[in-house]
């Protein structure tokens, strides 16, 4: 078991416009992820399964046929190995559920976000 804050959660600045904090256990990863307005999270996929919950601010999300825009209040399930890419509409906070977790995430062999 293992108690804190996202106050005591070290974070993560992945580039100018993108920033997490993030905690795993042995086989999920919730992360809380701040987007400012324009940042863009480029074309991946992952053998996780997401779901993404938008506290504040808007997302558009990219797929292979469709965009949707995801906004404050509102969850997204993104199935395994499903590509996506993602543009912050304006200043965005996002909780990101991941299961199994994310491995390149906690080793940070996350390069496409780190730019």
């Amino acid at each position: 078991m293992e108690f804190t804050s996202w106050d005591k959660i070290e974070t993560e600045n992945l580039s100018a416009t993108i920033s997490r904090k993030m905690m795993s256990g042995e086989h999920s990863t919730l992360a809380r992820v701040f987007l400012a307005k324009g940042a863009i999270v480029p074309r991946h996929a992952h053998d996780s399964e997401q779901f993404s919950w938008i506290v504040s601010g808007a997302l558009r999300f990219l797929f292979d046929d469709r965009e949707l825009v995801v906004g404050a209040g509102e969850l997204l399930f993104i199935p395994s190995n499903e590509p996506h890419a993602a543009v912050a509409l304006e200043d965005t906070v996002d909780i990101d559920f991941f299961a199994p977790r994310r491995e390149d995430w906690i080793t940070k062999n996350d390069a496409y976000l780190r730019k």
